[in-house]
């Protein structure tokens, strides 16, 4: 029995000596000292020697199975330590060598300045409201007194999908579904921003652009009341010192209707190649709602007044930030982009 029992111990520490990784050293473990091992099924056979004999070869046992396990956690330890300095050594570090350089993502222009827009408006107490890009004519054109033989259709070169359904030329029918939705309760202040579709592709004009238009309904609104609104924007938008003036104008949807210059932020009104010489700058359109738009939508013109007005976002952009083709903006030229 104890020529059995040594002989589990040399072979033990002879393969646990030999063992390469972690794996092999739990197999063993589990062969030698596990329920079934060798170790485990000698000791069961103790019961069979003499009684003299036992404590002595209980003795040699606890030595055997205290060996082996001795160089097993022994050798765990050396494999483990090995193992460490390779990953170290794999992960190791050139402290010399540059670093990488990561690009941060920056915002597109058009996107700075709808969202400068848009804070603009929300500090004056208007909410943003958004719409289908695909849209009904009765919403596009005849709820803002466009009917179908109007001559300023020709004016929005429209991408027609059916007789009845095209790619919207203007956020205005936001404003109209707007109306609809909550008349005849008072005030509605609202922007529209989105894309908008139109047949145009030069240096000034694009097929696919983005507007911002406006919409105050109350029971006592004025044309005083756009002028501070649009004052207050122009200098918040441009600077303090930006100037405005209304040029009467006609737009179906709106009675008076007027276009609104602000000092050229170039020249700051002195004239130049900018400004034509002339010390001004067109960015938008505006008016007093027209009465038929009010009644169509659910609204008394009686009881009810309001001004609209519009913004094409890159006429905006181009202006702030001296642009002078519309088209870089949408050549993704990352030099261009790379500026904001």
């Amino acid at each position: 029995m104890e020529q059995k029992l040594l002989a589990i111990q040399n072979k033990a520490l002879e393969e646990i000596n030999a063992a390469v990784d972690l794996d092999m050293l739990n197999d063993i473990r589990v062969h030698f000292l596990g329920k079934k091992g060798e170790l485990t099924s000698v000791l069961r056979s103790m019961a069979s020697l003499d009684p003299s004999e036992r404590p002595r070869i209980g003795q040699v046992a606890n030595i055997v199975r205290d060996r082996i396990e001795e160089q097993l956690n022994q050798q765990i330890n050396t494999l483990r330590e090995r193992i460490t300095k390779q990953q170290l050594a794999a992960e190791k570090l050139d402290i010399t060598m540059p670093g990488t350089v990561f690009e941060l993502g920056r915002l597109h222009p058009i996107t700075l300045v709808t969202r400068q827009i848009e804070d603009i408006f929300l500090g004056l107490g208007f909410n943003i409201v958004e719409g289908p890009e695909v849209e009904l004519d009765y919403y596009n054109f005849e709820a803002l007194n466009l009917p179908k033989d109007h001559p300023a259709r020709d004016m929005q070169d429209t991408f027609f999908i059916s007789p009845e359904v095209l790619l919207r030329t203007h956020t205005s029918p936001v404003q109209v579904r707007t109306m609809e939705k909550m008349a005849p309760a008072l005030p509605v202040k609202i922007i529209a921003p989105g894309k908008v579709y139109r047949r145009d592709d030069d240096a000034t004009h694009s097929p696919m652009f983005h507007q911002i238009e406006g919409l105050a309904i109350d029971s006592k609104i004025t044309m005083a009341d756009l002028r501070g609104v649009l004052k207050i924007f122009a200098e918040q938008m441009f600077g303090i010192d930006t100037k405005t003036r209304f040029r009467p104008s006609y737009f179906p949807f709106t009675e008076p209707s007027a276009e609104v210059d602000i000092s050229c932020v170039i020249c700051g009104g002195k004239g130049c190649r900018t400004c034509s010489y002339s010390g001004w700058l067109e960015i938008l359109g505006c008016g007093m709602v027209h009465p038929k738009v009010l009644e169509m939508s659910g609204y008394s013109s009686q009881d009810a007044s309001g001004f609209a007005f519009g913004m094409g976002v890159e006429r905006i952009a181009m202006l702030k930030y001296r642009i002078d083709d519309l088209r870089v903006l949408f050549d993704n030229d990352k030099r261009f982009l790379d500026q904001f």
